[in-house]
């Protein structure tokens, strides 16, 4: 069998579908959105259009959608751009994507006031402390969705709720990375300010991105020149990035790719619930991600011999060039865990039969390893 690539959370396989509107408004409709001749208007409103389809998407009955270069990008726009002079405090959960923790700390270090807020055993943020951190001066919550590292849902309506009763006026703004057409929310719903996302994470081209804005003026820019974005992130948009994602959105249906991930998720833990030596970390959230625990064996070592038949993650792919895993640690794991784990992250397109290969396959090299070292 062909390697199985299990490491879908870091990034997908660019659909055909993508390819072909991405080939098309590179070669074909090439045109400058922002320039004055007739295809160039036609390109421009198919990018609103675009816009309007996202939205639609979300579920969001108002707003925008920024476009962006990824959620890394997207994210940082959200939080500096919603920065304020005064005495505002920001807050965020320890269970954060680099891309947010490092700006958190970021701001933290250039004198804001920043709290994180604890992880629960089970992965989840702890409510109650949440609510406890909320106050007058509370500016922006920043919480992930599903957790990229063990595939915890955070409940986000819940969590607003608790913010929005303690101050109205603060801004919440969620990582949907994980979540946006993975699993079934409405932006309205969960009544939030901002939604980071990326192409790749759903089978788009890399370099793609985007920001759901409840209120544009609650934006600062940060890039500046021409005025695209609504002034917000200047620069001639990346036409064929985002006309090629909604190209994959169309395709995607949500309910049905759940259940088949689901499935797919259920074969594994099965498998490695009852094998000795290895500890599931988290059993329930979303059926695309599953970390694993492997004892006596360290983790990169275990990805490293599988790479040949399964490719696996070590937890974030943009948090790769760090040591440990403050997620983890975050919920309670020790480190000896920390080191052993190896993260699962699975696609719709995927067969049973792959994944009952992959964790056969992950098992066995793991017992090699482990009665050699042992």
């Amino acid at each position: 069998m062909k390697t199985v690539f299990l490491d879908n959370a870091s990034t997908t396989k660019t659909a055909k579908v993508a390819i072909d509107a991405f080939v098309k408004y590179s070669t074909e409709e090439f045109y400058n959105p922002s320039a004055e001749y007739a295809q160039s208007v036609n390109v421009s409103k198919k990018i609103e259009e675009a816009r309007d389809f996202i939205l639609k998407r979300l579920g969001a009955s108002s707003g925008t959608i920024v476009f962006t270069s990824g959620a890394t990008e997207s994210n940082n726009l959200a939080i500096f751009g919603s920065l304020r002079e005064g005495e505002t405090e920001y807050i965020f959960s320890s269970g954060e994507h680099s891309s947010i923790f490092n700006v958190a700390k970021t701001i933290e270090n250039n004198g804001k006031k920043v709290h994180f807020v604890p992880l629960l055993e089970n992965g989840e943020i702890d409510y109650s402390a949440l609510g406890n951190l909320v106050n007058n001066k509370t500016r922006l919550v920043s919480l992930i969705y599903v957790s990229n590292e063990t595939g915890v849902v955070n409940d986000i309506k819940k969590a607003v709720e608790i913010i929005k009763e303690k101050n109205k006026r603060t801004l919440v703004h969620v990582d949907g990375v994980q979540a946006f057409n993975k699993i079934p929310f409405s932006v309205d719903d969960l009544n939030i300010d901002f939604l980071s996302y990326s192409a790749h994470k759903f089978h788009g081209v890399k370099g793609t991105g985007g920001l759901y804005v409840r209120n544009i003026n609650a934006l600062k820019s940060l890039v500046f020149g021409g005025g695209q974005e609504f002034n917000k992130r200047s620069g001639t948009e990346n036409v064929g990035g985002i006309l090629s994602s909604v190209e994959v959105m169309k395709t995607i249906d949500v309910k049905k790719n759940f259940d088949i991930v689901k499935s797919l998720k259920k074969i594994a833990v099965d498998f490695f619930s009852n094998k000795e030596n290895v500890k599931i970390v988290a059993t329930e959230g979303s059926p695309y991600i599953l970390s694993l625990a492997f004892y006596g064996v360290n983790g990169e070592t275990l990805m490293r011999a599988l790479e040949k038949f399964v490719i696996v993650g070590k937890g974030s792919a943009c948090g790769s060039k760090t040591a440990g895993n403050r997620v983890l640690k975050a919920i309670g794991l020790d480190d000896n865990r920390i080191k052993s784990s190896i993260r699962l992250s699975f696609d719709y397109e995927q067969t049973e039969e792959e994944i009952r290969y992959a964790c056969e396959k992950i098992y066995e090299v793991y017992c090699e390893i482990y009665n050699k070292v042992k």
